[in-house]
């Protein structure tokens, strides 16, 4: 043996397994690349010793004269096994430790789209579950490869090689982080603009961007509304008026019918005492009627103003959804009160009647002729 190889043998015996090499690399095959390390010995880096992720071709990832930082695997007399990926892997899991603990996003691009989901190389191979890539549901993924994702480590095991990723977890933070702002910025007693959500039986779900808020169907119109749907659809961009804020909860609590005009304002020209109107009976309580005679507004037909008799309800003359007439007693806008009368426009009736059958009985005595005057001479022919 000669004295040159006695010093390489003595140079790779210095070596050991595990150790971190620097090198240059000298040749790129199909399956390999040999790297010089300073010893007499090239080393060899299989292709799977390249990445955490499939290289097809070790000319993909290498070129000749690349500095490389390289970890011992297998060290004989003979050979010289060197990894890349090992490297790579031990800073990273350096790295991948830290986020976790940090809850530090990781900016990365998808490098394979798989079944059930997408993979990034971050020194180690990390998996995106599908569920874990959006808020909403992705049917097709096809178009994420080579796009850049920013993503939360929920779980790692590296004794597993285990590394779990999420881009929906940044998502979700960030939306709830839009939801604060949003809460600490509106106040009640606030007209902003919203859009309609989806709908309820018990009202309408607004979204004021990133929060939403619910109108009560009470407060969806002036009127009765019997669904929210008869007054709105999803997708109305609508002018809503905050009541209330709970920021703990992320409750608000909307109304449309605040932001417009209400059917009492125009009450005085529409209507005026004496004015005689139809309405709906809408409820009946003891002490009278409520008819609406526009929409929103009810007036009180009290009980004795009902009918020309005494009644025990009124149920007895009136029934829920018909339809009446009934004159204007009073208008009291501040109170929003109306008081109506179905008895005073029958006494009228009457009243006409009977000045009917008098204007009648005048006519028959300004001609000298009578009913009783007919009668009599025809009964007196009889008698003839």
């Amino acid at each position: 043996m000669t004295e040159e190889m006695k010093n390489g043998l003595e140079e790779l015996k210095a070596l050991e397994v595990g150790d971190v090499v620097s090198g240059k690399v000298t040749k790129v095959e199909e399956k390999q690349a040999l790297v010089d390390v300073g010893y007499k010995l090239d080393g060899i880096i299989p292709i799977s010793e390249l990445s955490s992720l499939h290289v097809e071709k070790v000319s993909d990832v290498l070129s000749v004269d690349e500095e490389l930082e390289l970890k011992i695997i297998k060290l004989e007399d003979d050979e010289l096994i060197l990894s890349k990926r090992a490297v790579l892997s031990e800073k990273a899991w350096e790295k991948l430790q830290q986020a976790f603990t940090e809850n530090e996003l990781l900016e990365v691009e998808v490098a394979e789209v798989v079944k059930g989901g997408l993979v990034v190389d971050l020194g180690v191979r990390g998996f995106i579950p599908a569920s874990l890539v959006e808020r909403h549901y992705v049917e097709d993924f096809s178009d994420y490869k080579g796009k850049l994702v920013r993503l939360k480590v929920v779980e790692l095991d590296k004794e597993h090689n285990k590394l779990i990723l999420s881009q929906r977890a940044v998502l979700d933070e960030e939306e709830d982080q839009k939801k604060k702002n949003v809460l600490q910025e509106i106040q009640a007693g606030d007209v902003i603009e919203g859009t309609v959500q989806r709908l309820t039986n018990f009202g309408a779900f607004v979204d004021l961007g990133g929060v939403d808020g619910l109108v009560h169907i009470s407060q969806l119109a002036h009127h009765r509304v019997e669904t929210p749907s008869d007054v709105v659809s999803e997708g109305d961009q609508v002018k809503v008026k905050v009541l209330s804020v709970d920021t703990e909860s992320e409750r608000v609590s909307l109304s449309i019918k605040d932001t417009l005009p209400g059917p009492w304002e125009k009450v005085e020209q529409q209507l005026q005492v004496g004015d005689t109107v139809k309405g709906i009976v809408r409820r009946m309580v003891s002490f009278g009627a409520f008819i609406e005679v526009a929409d929103g507004v009810e007036g009180l037909v009290h009980i004795s103003q009902i009918a020309n008799r005494h009644i025990g309800t009124p149920s007895e003359v009136l029934t829920e959804g018909e339809e009446v007439e009934a004159k204007v007693l009073d208008i009291n806008k501040e109170e929003k009160r109306i008081s109506l009368s179905i008895r005073a426009l029958l006494q009228e009736d009457s009243g006409q009647e009977n000045y009917e059958e008098y204007e009648k009985m005048k006519e028959e005595e300004s001609t000298g002729f009578s009913l009783g005057d007919m009668i009599g001479d025809q009964l007196k022919k009889y008698k003839s």
